[in-house]
């Protein structure tokens, strides 16, 4: 066996820095030694002039121990030169002998593609087969368009039957709840969406707590939830059927919110995520409605009524930058229509007027599409997020209290607590 000196690499006139797994150069030997010392951690002398190729070791173990191990530990100068250059001669020339690659430092690094990034798929695939639930409230006067809102939403039949009493059917003396829940799909994701209406509220002459059964409903809800989870033996799905968000519909009278609005937003903004909105939008002009939406968001202000997204709720800088042009934009002026028209050869939403068609998902003429946007593309999740997190959690909590904090709920425990 002979020994063979590649060529004399000259390093940059730098002293190297001596690492912790090689031992000091010795002059009177100028090869490494054989054996375990090999890019381990019982010493490698080098003389600063030249690299030792040995060979007669394995190639790949000897070449990535002596090329990675020394030449790394010896200095950028000489480790990037004459660490690759005996490296991958031993590698490429060495005869397959049975070296020792057990190295405890500077061996081969492990590359090679782990998978993390699948964690994602893995979510969506799980996600894909159970599904997703919202449930959306939808409060105001009679005759504001709710029903014809939320078909537009979601651009479906999905909410009650058209607006307006039959005449053998008899208005109810109170707030009356009805909830009706469709299975929608698209794109292979399947959404239970449950759909809350309220007839009858605030159409009284005498409107004294007609908020009372909405906050009762939303509390009940808060209820069956928290009774499955405090249960021995759990469901593995527990269904969910609390409020995720609350549209608020605002009549667009130009002047003011009335008393109720500001009563009603007040008394359940620390239950449910209210997003007010001025409904009917294209019975204002341009002008009115901007002022209009100024006034209502001042008014806001002075009542202390916090509607979604509460500023405390912003994450980080980045959601906060995007909430804050939401907060400006809201309350949205919208118009819903299941209508459709001929306009320019194309197909769109709107409703046909005297003077021409209000297109309702042209932003020019309402900001429905900013809503929509709002509410499904963007912040569907975060609705359902903060529903769990802040405003269940306070009813949980409260209700704990109350109980003690020790014993479970029993079934004949009654409901009726609100916030």
């Amino acid at each position: 066996m002979s020994d063979i000196v590649p060529p004399e690499v000259r390093p940059k006139p730098v002293v190297p820095a001596k690492p912790p797994n090689v031992g000091a150069p010795s002059p009177s030997s100028p090869f490494p030694p054989q054996g375990p010392g090999i890019g381990g951690g019982g010493g490698v002398s080098l003389p600063p002039s030249a690299i030792p190729v040995p060979i007669g070791s394995h190639g790949h173990s000897v070449g990535h121990n002596v090329g990675h191990g020394v030449g790394h530990g010896v200095g950028h100068g000489v480790g990037h030169g004459a660490g690759h250059v005996g490296g991958h001669t031993a590698a490429h020339n060495g005869s397959h002998g049975h070296g020792d690659s057990n190295s405890s430092s500077g061996g081969s690094t492990l590359l090679g593609y782990i998978g993390i990034d699948t964690i994602i798929e893995q979510m969506r695939k799980k996600t894909m087969k159970t599904g997703f639930d919202f449930n959306i409230m939808v409060v105001g006067h009679s005759g504001l368009g709710k029903s014809t809102l939320v078909n537009t939403l979601f651009k479906s039949q999905v909410s009650r039957r058209s607006a307006g009493w039959a005449r053998d059917e008899k208005i109810p003396k109170t707030v009356d709840i009805k909830a009706v829940s469709h299975v929608l799909e698209e794109g292979g994701v399947k959404m239970k969406l449950t759909v809350v209406d309220t007839p009858g509220f605030g159409d009284l002459i005498n409107n004294d707590n007609c908020w009372e059964p909405i906050s009762k409903y939303i509390n009940e809800q808060y209820e069956k939830f928290l009774k499955e989870e405090v249960n021995i033996t759990r469901k593995k799905r527990i269904p969910d059927t609390r409020v995720h968000c609350c549209l608020y519909f605002i009549t667009p009278t130009g002047h003011s919110l009335r008393p109720l609005d500001i009563e009603f937003m007040k008394r359940l903004s620390h239950s449910v995520n209210i997003i007010p909105v001025i409904a009917k939008a294209d019975t204002m002009t341009t002008e009115e409605r901007q002022e209009f939406k100024q006034r209502v968001r001042k008014e806001l202000e002075m009542g202390g009524i916090e509607f979604y997204p509460q500023k405390e709720f912003d994450e980080d800088m980045e959601d906060k930058s995007d909430n804050d042009k939401i907060r400006e934009a809201m309350p949205f002026a919208v118009v819903g229509s299941d209508k459709e028209y001929q306009v320019n050869g194309k197909r769109v939403l709107g409703r046909k007027t005297a003077w021409g068609i209000v297109e309702v998902e042209n932003p020019n003429h309402c900001e429905f599409a900013q809503l929509r946007d709002f509410l499904i593309r963007s912040h569907l999740q975060d609705l359902k997020e903060v529903t769990h997190n802040i405003h269940y959690e306070t009813y949980r909590a409260k209700r704990l209290n109350e109980n003690g904090g020790l014993h479970p709920i029993s079934s004949n425990d009654t409901q009726e607590s609100n916030l």
